[in-house]
């Protein structure tokens, strides 16, 4: 099993960074070795990965960065890097490679202070891998600040530094930053490809493989959540009925409330999973004494770790409520695709009642209606990314929903 595996569907982008990783080994190697370097490399120090939600951006990033961390001996018989077994794929998979540092934004934004350090750290040498490698898994969210620092990283890296970008879409990436990346762009992987996936890798059985496939319509990771987690598909099917509750303001109102809660419910969850552990982890670093009393002066770095969970907490809740509102855009995709006779394949058929809804719905209204509630679910993901507050962009949606 190589590193390319897990990216479904997305066989020319694998071929590329295969060649290129190719090439970086040879180019380590030459360095190493005191000999001339190979003049048509398809190395370079800078990527950019996009595509849309699901398609692999990060997981074909992190797969790069450990080809390029690869140790295998059978390099030196020709085989290609990025084996997935040895000591630097796996820890590169893993994230646990000292010389391969990740950053994801933990609230709305990347913010400078979060990437000072990594900015840093780009100037130095590998301490253990070949290369040192930074993977930023949300470009996107680069302020004007931090995406300045990453500017001037990437404009004059170190020798043996490459910078991995991820973003959906190269308008969302600073021009000057794209312009010294090479583009690599992930297409949507077909439903029958991640079907495919989830039988072959998970062990998952064909109808559930092939229910979760398509009811995401080909996103990955949220195909494996579905197919995996029973309580991921019961929230799915209570955002499905959602369109059939709306009759009422006061019904609308409660649906509102109802998203918002579970999206809170799950950011409480990573909450209670994570906050106690990490602060227990940075005060037994800081030097806490027997009884939990902190050392004096490290009250800020404790209130830093604590800013960090609340920005967390919020970008989680903002995740799953976008969960279900890309549930419900399939929904009214599916309406919109009935009352158009269109031969589009379904999405979301997979009960006698989620059929019977569609149907229902789709009889009942018109497209044009039908469409404005798909511009009523946009307006709201919108709506969360100017940071309005949650309930009131989904109190908003859903009495559009109920207007049509």
């Amino acid at each position: 099993m190589t590193v390319w595996d897990d990216l479904v569907g997305q066989e020319k982008v694998s071929a590329v960074l295969d060649a290129a990783a190719r090439d970086a080994d040879a180019l380590v190697t030459a360095a190493a070795a005191a000999e001339p370097l190979p003049e048509a490399s398809k190395m370079t120090h800078a990527w950019l990965f996009t595509g849309p939600p699901g398609a692999g951006r990060n997981q074909a990033a992190r797969a790069f960065a450990a080809a390029l961390q690869c140790v295998s001996p059978d390099r030196a018989l020709g085989g290609s890097p990025g084996c997935g077994f040895c000591d630097g794929c796996h820890t590169a998979l893993l994230g646990t490679h000292a010389d391969v540092t990740t950053v994801a934004a933990v609230g709305a934004e990347i913010l400078v202070k979060d990437m000072r350090d990594t900015v840093r750290k780009s100037f130095t040498s590998p301490a253990n891998g070949r290369w040192q490698i930074i993977l930023v898994e949300d470009a996107e969210r680069l302020n004007e600040k931090s995406a300045n620092a990453v500017l001037k990283a990437v404009e004059e890296p170190a020798p043996r530094t490459v910078w991995l970008l991820c973003a959906p879409s190269v308008e969302d990436v600073l021009p000057t930053i794209r312009s010294r990346c090479r583009h690599l762009n992930l297409t949507t992987p077909s439903v029958a490809a991640v079907a495919d996936m989830l039988v072959r890798r998970d062990g998952i059985e064909p109808e559930v493989a092939a229910f979760a496939a398509r009811a995401t319509q080909g996103h990955v990771d949220r195909a494996r959540r579905l197919a995996t987690d029973p309580a991921a598909r019961e929230r799915r099917a209570a955002v499905l009925r959602l369109p059939l509750r709306l009759d009422e303001v006061g019904a609308c109102l409660r649906a509102a409330q109802e998203l918002v809660d579970a999206a809170a419910e799950d950011a409480k969850q990573l909450a209670e999973e994570m906050d106690g552990k990490e602060a227990e982890e940075l005060k037994t670093a800081l030097g806490a004494v027997q009884g939990g009393r902190m050392p004096r002066g490290t009250a800020g770095v404790m209130k830093d770790l604590e800013d960090m969970q609340k920005r967390r907490r919020t970008r989680t809740q903002r995740d799953s409520l976008d969960v279900a509102l890309g549930d419900l855009t399939g929904f009214y995709r599916d309406v919109l695709a009935l009352q158009l006779g269109s031969r589009v394949a379904i999405a979301n058929a997979d009960t006698a009642d989620s059929e019977a809804a569609l149907d229902r719905l789709a009889r009942g209204s018109t497209p044009e209606s039908t469409l404005r509630r798909i511009e009523a679910i946009a307006a709201c993901r919108e709506a969360l990314d100017r940071n309005v507050a949650p309930l009131l962009a989904v109190e908003a949606m859903t009495m559009a929903l109920r207007a049509g």
